[in-house]
């Protein structure tokens, strides 16, 4: 029998904020254990929780990005279970009434797209975080640091619309994309600010009703989402074809061993007891809040990427690179308006603008190099003042000293050779000292013409008119043979 997966994702993004969702403790990461902590995101008694102001701009406007319909009202909720790394007892979370429902991305997986829905996106608090390595007695006990208790989260629930893990992780990526390009979140998955859940079941093919679904907990890279789902579908596959059921429980993903494993049985919602936060009002979002949100929102990536191509005559592989991140993609809109010439300007910005800022470790935020100064380099090589191997020397010395490319140029004495009879006095020599050469692309090898002007290059030290030095090598060669 042939099954089908169903694959939902439930993803857990950490609002950019300098505090904390509910208090005025820093959400800065890699400070001692503890230190980051108040009365308020520790569970004391008598402390009272306050919202974030910025926590609700940003989720609102991830909402707005993701075309969600946004609630004009909606209800915070304790979320009660026990578990060290609460320590109130209870999350506050939202359950019946979030902040946003609907909604949607389309991702492209084999050349075909798809649209991938969500049910909601709801604000909340993080947990702390249960350590069971790195000390003395780990063997015995774990520790538990709060300092990342009541950051502020949104949670992304998607619908069951993905049918493979490949879909899956597509979402995921776009859904990144998307969230660090607003600046409501920082995409490190590595320290746990972008994390996923995914649900998963199988059915056989042409079944409406969905199969028992098994949640694999926080995973944090596209790759081994992939991999995780990709090794549960085949389990659960395994389990239902030779007559098992499928358990609803949570498992976790081990990337050692390629594995899942069984953590706990799934809670259900019931299983919370879910009431209204007694402490927090309901939280009233105005029209006139949400359309300035979303008038200072920044055009989106799949948009910039498609004016990219449109307007700039860019492939799409161009507009991909350049739209990695909102500075990247002024910064090359900026060197191509000035240079009036947009895919040299793709070309450097790509090349050694990108190349040199990864090698240093640089943001292009960071980059000494202003958009005007590149592309007044780039003009020095369209109007053939220096040739394209110089200009990249050039290029280095404008980044490491921040002087200009005229001054470079004139100072150094690195203009092009474009006076023929100087080109041709070289072009002769060259000539001279490799007749084998010669000989071999008169006998019809043309590709020799190659390394002949490769020659006069070096002899001119780079500043020969290439399409001179060609145009002569060819004059001489075929004339005189």
């Amino acid at each position: 029998m042939h099954y089908e997966p169903v694959i939902g994702l439930e993803i857990h993004a950490q609002l950019r904020t300098q505090t904390k969702i509910f208090c005025g403790c820093s959400t800065a990461f890699g400070a001692p254990p503890n230190s980051h902590v108040c009365p308020v995101c520790t569970g004391q008694p008598g402390a009272l929780p306050v919202l974030n102001r910025q926590a609700v701009d940003y989720a609102i406007a991830a909402a707005l990005a993701l075309g969600c319909q946004v609630q004009a009202t909606s209800i915070f909720a304790r979320k009660n279970y026990f578990y060290p790394d609460l320590p109130k007892g209870y999350q506050i979370s939202q359950y019946e009434r979030p902040l946003a429902l609907g909604g949607g991305l389309h991702v492209t997986v084999g050349g075909v797209s798809s649209w991938i829905g969500l049910t909601r996106i709801h604000m909340e608090e993080d947990a702390g975080k249960s350590l069971h390595e790195g000390f003395r007695d780990s063997d015995r006990q774990a520790y538990v640091d709060y300092n990342r208790s009541g950051v502020p989260l949104i949670e992304i629930v998607s619908e069951p619309d993905m049918r493979s893990a490949a879909q899956a992780a597509a979402f995921f990526s776009r859904l990144r994309e998307i969230l660090v390009w607003l600046g409501v979140n920082d995409g490190n998955m590595e320290e746990g600010s972008l994390r996923c859940d995914a649900n998963v079941s199988v059915r056989p093919a042409g079944q409406q009703a969905f199969g028992t679904k098994a949640e694999v907990k926080n995973v944090n890279s596209f790759r081994y989402l992939q991999k995780a789902i990709e090794y549960e579908i085949e389990r659960q596959i395994e389990v239902v074809s030779g007559g098992g059921k499928v358990r609803q429980e949570t498992r976790l993903w081990d990337s050692a061993t390629g594995t899942t494993h069984s953590m706990r049985s799934k809670e259900e919602a019931h299983d919370y007891r879910y009431f209204p936060e007694p402490d927090l009002p309901p939280l009233v979002v105005e029209e006139a809040r949400v359309a300035r949100i979303r008038a200072a929102m920044p055009e989106m990536p799949s948009e910039r990427r498609r004016r990219f191509v449109a307007d700039y005559g860019l492939p799409e592989y161009d507009a991909g690179v350049l739209t990695q991140s909102p500075a990247l993609a002024e910064y090359y809109e900026d060197v191509a308006r000035a240079a009036k010439s947009p895919k040299a300007a793709s070309n450097w910005v790509m090349g050694e603008l990108l190349r040199t800022l990864n090698d240093q470790g640089r943001a292009v935020e960071e980059s000494p190099l202003r958009p005007q100064a590149l592309a007044s380099l780039i003009g020095l090589v369209e109007k053939g003042t220096i040739s394209g191997s110089i200009a990249k020397d050039v290029f280095a010395k404008m980044f490491s000293t921040g002087r200009s490319a005229d001054d470079i140029v004139a100072s150094e004495g690195l203009a092009q050779i474009g006076d023929e009879d100087a080109v041709l006095a070289i072009v002769r020599a060259v000539i001279g000292d490799h007749a084998d050469a010669v000989a071999q692309y008169r006998a019809g090898k043309k590709q020799t013409l190659g390394f002949l002007v490769g020659q006069v290059m070096k002899r001119s030290g780079g500043k020969a008119n290439p399409p001179l030095a060609n145009a002569l090598l060819t004059r001489e060669i075929d004339g005189a043979s």
